[in-house]
């Protein structure tokens, strides 16, 4: 049992960094007490059930259930203690937001940032149910996904494909329905990152100093309280909203103030404004702080060792000592646990949960189940194959998120074509196996899952090569392909065959940033294509007039140098598609699917045409990297309205086989009533009881069970406090070091803009609804995917914003209705004095068109 000094963990800072700082560096207020759940709306069965089970908690299993077992302490990448005597199984925690990480038998889905291609919310439903019915059948109780953070500021971003869209309309409405999907499903929802997590680049010093940057502390994240409300926490708002049941807390400070233990972020922003219910879990290293932590309204420690495989604590030991000193209430402790038990209940888990059925630290049948330190060979892999027929789903997702971009002269659908010649080779395998490269870490043959704690085991991959190959001995058609992209001779000879249609594949890859893939720390390096891949389609468009270019990416590359050539006939965005990319691509290609997805980016002429970048550079000596996101709330598109920069291709643009039209606008007014700031109080902070100060009944069971070491206990090794903590100042007056108000139970105001999930239910009333008329006009049936856009009229806001979208299908030569409610919150702006949101009095305009920059209809909102 090993335990930190607790005075060490205070001093870490619960209000800003502890190392010395500019003065005229970005600061982040305190904001205390933490608040209390109430239980409010739909949590009220389960916050009953909540507390009639921690009623019945010790101390020290409530320590158990806040604090993760350490790294590598049994099978799952993050566990916190059991409570055998009440038959409460460990929660498991696993990653990934596209499939079950480190396990077998398991699907990999289209990213998220693919799925927000389709624009379509019962794809975003049914991809997060099938999700969370795999996790939930290996064992998981808590799925650590969607992404909402990174949305996507900097185009580089080396986790933007693991989230949605910059756009946090559409990452919002894309969260929330994977959230309901993965929770009916039965498991616990974890959206993460929490907040301002948008570069891989400094987010951890270790990871830092590995990388040779000589930095003490992580990047800060600065963001004014304006930009923080109407973009980055705009898409978290929707997650509360749908009932999610864990957030995760990032690496990076906001405000130069860690995310983890920033009490204004965690407090004030998530669980006052937006009366966020369930828990909040720390990403694996990113508490600095004990007790500090807690009253700034971390939830749960994970991995629960301050370093891996150290068997030190913030929590665990040092957290029952807090408790026991008054240094954090008891009625913290019991809210903590609260929150977790009723995120539990909240999904329909009970306290007979079947076991977890694989791990994550060996692929074998027999294994350590305490494989950090090697003990307790046993079974931990059942193998059990979770999959159905979730390949079909996925194969879907795939051709429906696939974004058509150009299309000269009905260069597709293909039909039968005489000869087919592949080139890239993003169009074939890894030459080491789908599964080949760690966690993805390479970026060998397709690109169909990118690198990180955001990947998963494939269970087979079918590649372009393979399915398009099949597809051409179905329809009798020649087909070759070089895979090479350097392999010169041939690619000339094939490319310049005469009556060859050429199909170029070429990707650029990014991922989390404790891997490097040639050079690329996490970030992309640059937005160019990887492996020479626009030498690549210029050297075959300059030898073959019908060239169509497929591009797998995990965000907008530059294409200006190629993208308008007569030769280049068709492009296509099929992002990072899963386990059945090549299936997917050929039924786009061939027309078995009618192409409706829109870019959830922009394409833009440049790198500079964004505005926006990473921090490639320490900035501030040895100090914390300072990331100042000055472009407030203008990034991606409308970053480029603002400059009046001509895109490429815009946000929401995307070709179709067929053809639409669009009418008969309608804004119909809803009546809805006024809106009116939450007033009142707060009851007081529950304490729940079961809690003995007798330090002896906190001691080590010896002879109970082993003890293991580098595992995380709540236990004390001796009834000596001090001694116990390794604190040579422990016992120092709590009121020195804790900021005011801390530990306070009583009743708190509430705040204007809360009252609700979400935020003040009056931001979620309907305002307007918006009709069209949208019709096919084209020879095939197909899908369109009109879009609403609002200009809120005000010398300081974007020039319009997305706030409604549908996807319709709609057959040739018939007509369907497009309908987009809009909400208080819709059209409302941050007012910054008042802490509350406000309608301006600026005319608002209605846009409805199939992109950002094409609309075809327009009305005033009376």
């Amino acid at each position: 049992m090993h335990s930190l000094a607790t005075a060490v963990a205070v001093l870490a800072a619960c209000v800003t960094s502890a190392t010395a700082r500019n003065d005229s560096l970005a600061t982040s207020d305190p904001f205390y007490p933490t608040p209390w759940m109430t239980g409010q709306g739909e949590w009220s069965d389960a916050y009953a059930k909540a507390t009639d089970f921690v009623r019945q908690l010790t101390l020290l299993e409530k320590v158990n259930l806040t604090t993760g077992v350490g790294w590598e302490g049994e099978q799952c990448v993050g566990q916190v203690g059991s409570i055998p005597r009440l038959g409460f199984r460990s929660l498991c925690m696993q990653d990934s937001p596209v499939g079950i990480r480190d396990s077998d038998y398991s699907s990999v889905f289209s990213s998220g940032q693919s799925v927000a291609a389709t624009f379509d919310r019962q794809l975003f439903y049914a991809r997060g149910y099938a999700m969370g019915a795999e996790h939930k059948a290996k064992g998981v109780t808590v799925q650590l996904g969607p992404v909402a953070g990174p949305m996507g500021r900097a185009p580089e971003g080396g986790r933007n494909w693991e989230g949605f869209s910059p756009d946090p309309y559409l990452t919002g409405i894309a969260i929330a329905e994977t959230i309901k999907g993965t929770q009916d499903a039965g498991i616990i929802a974890c959206a993460k990152h929490f907040i301002g997590n948008e570069q891989e680049h400094f987010r951890q010093v270790g990871e830092a100093n590995g990388f040779g940057y000589d930095i003490t502390e992580a990047l800060s994240s600065n963001i004014d309280d304006v930009t923080m409300h109407e973009l980055y926490l705009w898409p978290f708002a929707d997650a509360v909203r749908a009932g999610v049941g864990s957030i995760m807390c990032s690496y990076n400070q906001v405000n130069n103030s860690y995310a983890c233990q920033n009490s204004k972020m965690l407090n004030n922003l998530l669980k006052d404004e937006l009366g966020f219910q369930g828990f909040v879990m720390s990403d694996w290293q990113a508490q600095h702080a004990g007790a500090p932590s807690a009253l700034a309204g971390l939830d749960m420690a994970m991995p629960g060792d301050t370093l891996f495989n150290t068997g030190d604590s913030f929590w665990g030991t040092n957290l029952t000592l807090a408790v026991l000193n008054g240094t954090v209430p008891e009625w913290k402790i019991d809210d903590m646990a609260l929150r977790i038990m009723s995120a539990y209940f909240k999904v329909g888990l009970t306290l007979d949960e079947p076991p977890i059925n694989f791990d994550s630290w060996t692929s074998d049948t027999y294994g350590p189940l305490h494989a950090g330190v090697g003990l307790d060979y046993q079974q931990v892999n059942w193998h059990v194959d979770v999959r159905g027929d979730h390949g079909d789903l996925i194969r879907e997702i795939g051709a429906r998120s696939t974004v058509l971009l150009k299309n000269t002269n009905n260069a597709l659908p293909l039909s039968k074509p005489k000869f087919i010649g592949v080139f890239g080779g993003d169009a074939g395998s890894n030459i080491l196996g789908p599964n080949g490269c760690s966690d993805r870490g390479c970026d060998n043959g397709t690109l169909a899952m990118a690198w990180g704690s955001g990947s998963a085991n494939f269970p087979y991959l079918i590649t372009p090569d393979s399915a398009l190959q099949s597809q051409a001995i179905a329809d009798h058609s020649r087909y070759e392909s070089v895979l090479d992209n350097y392999a010169d001779s041939q690619i000339e000879a094939l490319a310049s065959a005469p009556e060859i249609t050429a199909i170029v594949f070429v990707n650029a890859d990014s991922g989390e940033g404790y891997i490097s893939v040639d050079g690329n720390e996490g970030d992309r390096n640059n937005l160019t294509l990887w492996h020479s891949g626009d030498a690549l389609i210029k050297n075959i468009s300059s030898m073959c007039n019908n060239t169509i270019v497929v591009i797998h990416s995990t965000g907008p590359t530059l294409v200006s140098e190629w993208y308008d050539s007569p030769n280049v006939t068709a492009i296509l965005w099929a992002g990072i598609p899963g386990q059945e990319s090549g299936n997917s691509i050929t039924d786009v290609l061939y027309g078995k699917v009618n192409p409706a997805a829109r870019t959830p980016f922009t394409w833009g002429k440049t790198r500079e045409s964004y505005g926006t970048d990473i921090l490639y550079e320490p900035n501030n000596g040895k100090g914390a990297p300072q990331s100042d996101f000055t472009e407030g709330v203008f990034i991606d598109y409308r970053g480029f309205d603002k400059s009046n920069s001509t895109p490429v291709y815009e946000f929401g643009y995307g070709l179709s086989y067929t053809t639409f039209n669009y009418s008969n606008l309608v804004i119909k007014s809803a009546n809805a009533g006024n809106y009116t700031a939450s007033v009142g109080k707060t009851a007081f902070a529950p304490v729940l009881g079961n809690f003995s100060t007798n330090l002896a009944d906190y001691l080590f069971p010896n002879g109970s069970f082993r003890y293991i070491s580098e595992y995380i206990y709540p236990y004390l090794n001796t009834t000596d406090a001090k001694a116990a903590s390794g604190d040579p100042s422990y016992g120092q007056n709590a009121s020195e070091f804790l900021p005011p108000h801390a530990t306070d139970g009583f009743p708190q105001p509430l705040l204007a803009a809360g009252g609700g999930p979400g935020g003040n239910p009056a931001l979620w009333d309907v305002l307007y609804t918006v009709n069209a008329t949208i019709t096919n006009t084209g020879p095939l049936d197909g899908e369109e995917v009109p879009q609403l856009y609002i200009s809120l009229g005000g010398p300081n806001d974007p020039k319009v914003l997305l706030r409604g979208f549908e996807r319709l299908s709609i057959d040739a030569g018939e007509s369907a209705t497009f309908t987009a409610d809009v909400l208080r919150r819709d059209i409302s702006n941050w007012d910054t004095v008042a802490q509350n949101w406000f309608i301006s009095s600026y005319p608002k305009i209605a846009y409805v068109g199939p992109s950002s920059r094409k609309f075809v209809l327009s009305g005033t909102l009376q």
